[in-house]
């Protein structure tokens, strides 16, 4: 029997691949519990969003595009349920930390008030 169209091993492997996706979750996913629960100290201030969509211009755009909507090359768009649904905490965690193998660089750099107006503009978007 042809194991492709063997419908148990195809059930089987499709429950392989959504437990290794699963198991191996987003960056965001990947925010320590205590780090995802922090709260943005910035969030609602007008002067932090605005100060945020300068410094995303400066330090984001040129990867995930002018307003977060399209990413360069493996860059993903921010402008999606997942991102913008996210905790402010969990956003800190990935400015701050990055991930080499996604390529996206540490923004450890950044003075923590900085990355929070990055967050607040990212969240303040419709």
């Amino acid at each position: 029997m042809n194991r492709l169209r063997n419908p148990i091993c195809v059930a089987v492997s499709w429950v392989f691949m959504a437990v290794g996706w699963a198991g191996d979750g987003t960056l965001l996913s990947q925010a320590p519990a205590a780090t995802a629960s922090r709260r943005n100290p910035l969030q609602g201030q007008e002067r932090a969003r605005r100060s945020g969509a300068k410094l995303f211009a400066q330090e984001c755009a040129s990867c995930h595009g002018e307003n977060g909507a399209g990413g360069v090359g493996k860059a993903p768009r921010l402008r999606q349920p997942e991102v913008l649904g996210a905790s402010p905490g969990a956003l800190f965690w990935v400015l701050r930390n990055g991930s080499r193998q996604n390529g996206m660089p540490s923004f450890a750099h950044l003075p923590e008030p900085q990355r929070w107006q990055i967050i607040t503009w990212l969240t303040a978007q419709p």
